[in-house]
C-alpha cells in the first residue's frame, strides 16, 4: 500500500531549476515557508543540459582560435583541440550530472525538497507521486508556483518520431563526438551546437528552413555565418526538410526538399522548445482540457495566471479581482514568455517578492512598472548573447519591434573598427547597431556582433533599462584602447 502524507505549506513551487530556486528563495526571504517539487535533477535544464554544458564546450574553441588570431600567439599554437578533454571540463561544470550541491543549498536555505512529479489537483492543491513511494498531498496557504521549464518541439518532417535523434539535452551531455552530425535549426542553440561539435572535429551539416538567427539583423547574423563556414559547417539556409530516416547501421539520413540529402552519425534536432505543461493537471483549474493539451499561458507583470475558472480560487473569487486572493504563478520558460535562463531568474525574484507582500497585506493589485513586483524588463530590454564566435549580443528592441510598438525611430550601424579590435585581434571583424527613439532620444535597443562582444552588451542593457538621454550618454567615455571605444563612434554617427 502507498504511503500518504498530508502537508501544508506557505508555498508550492513545482520545478527546482534556477528560476523554481529563486522564487522559492525569495519567498523564504520574506518570511514563508517553500517547499520544491523536483522529478529530476535540482538545478534544472541550465545546470546538466544547456546554458553550463554548451558553454564548456563552446569555450574551448573560442579560446583556442583567439590566440590563433593573435601574431605571437598564434606562433605558439601547435595543436588542436583535445577532444576528451574539453568533455571532462564539461563533465565538471555539469557536476558529473549529481546535484549534491544544489540539494544542499536548498537546505541551508530553509527550502523543502520533495523529489517526484507534482500536479494540481484543485485551487492551491498539489499531488506529488514521490520518488519514495509516499503519495504527498500538498496544500498552499498563498500561492502555487509552475516553475517547470520548457521541452524541445519536434517539426512535423516524415520518419522523425521514435528515431532516436538527438536533442539539445543529448548533445550537450554526450560521451563522445561523432564522426558527423547532421543539425536541424538555425536558431540559437543549432547554431552553438553545429560550430562546438565541428571544433571537437565532427563533419557537421546545419540546416535551416529558413535563415540563419534570423531573429537577429542580418549583418550581424551574416558574421556568424562566416565563422561557421570557416569552421568547415555546411551550412543550407532556406532549405526544408522533408524526410528523415535510419540505415540498418544506425546512420541517419535527412532527405530535402531541393531533392538533396545527407547522411550523418548523429542527427540534432533544434528547431525550437515550447513552456512544459502537460501532465500538470492544469484542467483542474478550469486551464488545458481534459485531453491534456494546453494552451500558453496568459501571466501579468507579477506571474500571476489569468484565466483561473470561476469558484477555482480559494478565496471565493473568480480571479478576476485586485490580484491579492489569486494563488497560481508561472514563471520562467512555464511562462511562455522569455525563454532565457537569466531573464527567467529575473522574473522569478519578482514573483517571490510579490508573492511575499501579498501575504503580507503590503502589495495590493497590480505593481507600478520598473518596481521590485513587476517584470517590466521582459517588455523592454531583454538581452541575450550567441555564444558562438564571433559573439552576437543584443538587447531590448530592433528596429521592427520599436516600429510596431508605435515608436518613432531612427538606427546607427557601422563595422566594429577601433583601435581595441585592431589590438583584439588581426583581422577583426564585427559590427554595431544602436536603436533611438527619436522622440526621447533614448536607446532602445542595441546589438553587438563580433569576438567577445557579449562583455559590450551589459553598458546598453543599463542604457536601455535606464532610459539615459543620449546626449547625457555622451559623456560616459569608454576607455582606451578598448573594444568599447565603439560606443563613442556610435554616438558620432548618430551625430553627437
Amino acid at each position: 500500500m502507498t504511503a500518504r502524507v498530508e502537508r501544508e505549506f506557505d508555498v508550492i513551487v513545482i520545478g527546482a531549476g534556477a528560476v523554481g530556486e529563486n522564487v522559492a528563495d525569495r519567498v523564504v526571504q520574506g518570511g514563508l515557508t517553500a517547499v520544491i517539487i523536483e522529478a529530476e535533477l535540482v538545478g534544472g535544464e541550465c545546470s546538466y543540459w544547456a546554458c553550463m554544458p554548451s558553454k564548456a564546450l563552446l569555450r574551448p574553441g573560442t579560446a583556442l582560435h583567439g590566440a590563433q588570431t593573435v601574431p605571437g600567439a598564434e606562433e605558439a599554437v601547435t595543436r588542436t583541440l583535445d577532444a576528451s578533454a574539453v568533455l571532462k571540463r564539461r563533465d565538471y561544470f555539469t557536476s558529473n550530472w549529481q546535484d549534491d550541491g544544489q540539494v544542499k543549498w536548498l537546505e541551508d536555505t530553509g527550502i523543502e525538497l520533495i523529489r517526484g512529479r507534482g500536479r494540481l489537483t484543485g485551487p492551491r492543491a498539489v499531488e506529488v507521486a514521490g520518488r519514495d513511494g509516499v503519495n504527498y498531498q500538498l496544500s498552499a496557504r498563498h500561492a502555487v508556483v509552475l516553475s517547470t521549464g520548457s521541452a524541445p518541439t519536434a517539426p512535423p518532417v516524415d520518419g522523425l518520431a521514435g528515431i532516436g535523434y538527438w536533442t539539445t539535452r543529448e548533445a550537450t551531455s554526450a560521451r563522445s563526438v561523432p564522426r558527423s552530425l547532421a543539425v536541424l535549426g538555425g536558431g540559437v542553440a543549432g547554431t552553438e551546437l553545429a560550430q562546438a561539435f565541428a571544433r571537437l572535429g565532427s563533419a557537421v551539416t546545419l540546416v535551416a528552413r529558413g535563415g540563419l538567427l534570423s531573429m537577429y539583423p542580418k549583418d550581424a547574423a551574416d558574421l556568424v555565418l562566416a565563422g561557421l563556414r570557416a569552421d568547415g559547417v555546411d551550412v543550407r539556409l532556406n532549405t526544408g526538410t522533408e524526410r528523415v530516416s535510419r540505415s540498418g547501421g544506425g546512420y541517419f539520413t535527412v532527405d530535402l526538399a531541393d531533392g538533396d540529402s545527407i547522411t550523418a552519425e548523429r542527427l540534432l534536432v533544434a528547431t525550437g522548445r515550447h513552456p512544459a505543461l502537460d501532465g500538470l493537471g492544469l484542467e483542474t483549474v478550469g486551464l488545458g482540457s481534459t485531453d491534456g493539451k494546453v494552451p500558453p499561458l496568459r501571466t501579468d507583470t507579477t506571474g500571476l495566471v489569468e484565466g483561473i475558472i470561476e469558484g477555482a480560487d480559494a478565496g471565493g473569487g473568480t480571479g478576476t479581482d485586485d490580484g491579492d486572493s489569486r494563488w497560481l504563478y508561472a514563471v520562467g520558460d512555464a511562462a511562455g514568455r522569455v525563454m532565457l535562463t537569466h531573464q527567467g531568474k529575473y522574473s522569478a525574484r519578482a514573483t517571490g517578492d510579490a508573492i511575499a507582500a501579498r501575504a503580507k497585506g503590503e502589495l495590493k493589485g497590480t505593481p507600478k512598472p520598473w518596481s521590485r513586483f513587476a517584470q517590466t524588463a521582459n517588455e523592454h530590454a531583454v538581452p541575450n548573447v550567441v555564444f558562438t564566435d564571433p559573439e552576437l549580443a543584443s538587447v531590448g528592441r530592433s528596429v521592427k519591434q520599436a516600429q510596431t510598438d508605435g515608436y518613432r525611430v531612427s538606427s546607427v550601424e557601422l563595422p566594429i573598427s577601433v583601435a581595441g579590435s585592431s589590438l583584439h585581434s588581426e583581422h577583426y571583424e564585427g559590427w554595431a547597431q544602436l536603436v533611438v527613439d527619436e522622440d526621447r532620444k533614448v536607446l532602445l535597443g542595441a546589438t553587438f556582433a563580433g569576438p567577445d562582444v557579449a562583455e559590450l552588451l551589459h553598458a546598453a542593457t543599463i542604457a536601455v533599462v535606464g532610459e539615459v538621454p543620449l546626449d547625457r550618454l555622451w559623456h560616459a567615455v569608454p576607455s582606451y584602447p578598448t573594444v568599447s571605444e565603439v560606443w563613442l563612434r556610435l554616438l558620432e554617427e548618430y551625430g553627437l
